[in-house]
């Protein structure tokens, strides 16, 4: 491996007495691992906090050899480890990407995306300016897994307008009028995901309950489940 690209620390595991096994998202090449020298050190381990903007160098001579990788902080966002809210959803942002990707995988809307929604909780004065991002992240995850969503038209009808609910065995919308008699058996679809719309509280627990339903069902499952816990506590505080 050769590479020096921006990237964003999405999880950090200790190695060794003073050094630190590092799995960084980039834009080009995917979720990246390497291990930095250092890096549980005084001068690195501000650089290396999950969420961090970095410049990082990695070098490896071989493919089966874990890379070396020096690190650079571009842009800090420890301030998010202040905020319950902000704290709990930088911990599930970072673990979900961190564990559901796989290795060199390019995924850039993924890299954008997360660049984006940590700027925006970031500098937002309130979480519900950027909480609905998070929705719409995991959204955005299950379509790049290959579990997306087809929210453009009800599965029953054709209908491109009214659509409320998401059926759980297609994965597709539903509209008002052909999902209404069976409700309950329906996953919601607030507004706020199918166009520029505000999303109130009891939107946005909607969006979490369905893209969680999904995740659950597609993504946490195997190690993955051990994530289950942190996107509870993140729901919580939402």
């Amino acid at each position: 491996m050769d590479l020096d690209t921006p990237a964003i620390v999405a999880a950090v595991l200790p190695h060794g007495e003073h050094g630190a096994v590092v799995r960084f998202l980039t834009e080009s090449d995917g979720l990246v691992a390497g291990y930095v020298p250092g890096g549980r050190s005084r001068a690195l381990r501000p650089a290396l906090q999950p969420g961090n903007g970095v410049a990082v160098r990695l070098r490896g001579r071989a493919a089966s050899q874990l890379a070396s990788a020096a690190v650079e902080l571009v842009r800090a966002r420890t301030v998010l480890a202040t905020g319950r809210v902000s704290a709990a959803a930088l911990d599930w942002l970072c673990a979900l990407t961190a564990t559901a990707l796989s290795e060199a995988t390019p995924s850039p809307r993924l890299y954008v995306a997360l660049d984006g929604l940590l700027d925006a909780m970031t500098f937002a004065e309130d979480a519900s300016q950027w909480l609905p991002g998070v929705v719409r992240y995991e959204l955005l995850l299950l379509a790049e897994l290959g579990f997306g969503l087809d929210l453009t038209a009800c599965v029953a009808t054709g209908a491109t307008t009214d659509l409320a609910f998401v059926s759980p065995k297609s994965s597709q919308a539903v509209s008002r009028g052909a999902g209404s008699p069976y409700a309950t058996k329906l996953l919601p679809l607030p507004a706020f995901l199918l166009g520029n719309h505000p999303a109130s509280a009891a939107d946005l627990a909607d969006g979490l309950r369905t893209t969680g339903w999904f995740l659950e069902r597609d993504v946490l499952i195997g190690r993955a489940a051990s994530l289950i816990p942190a996107r509870q506590r993140f729901v919580g505080m939402a």
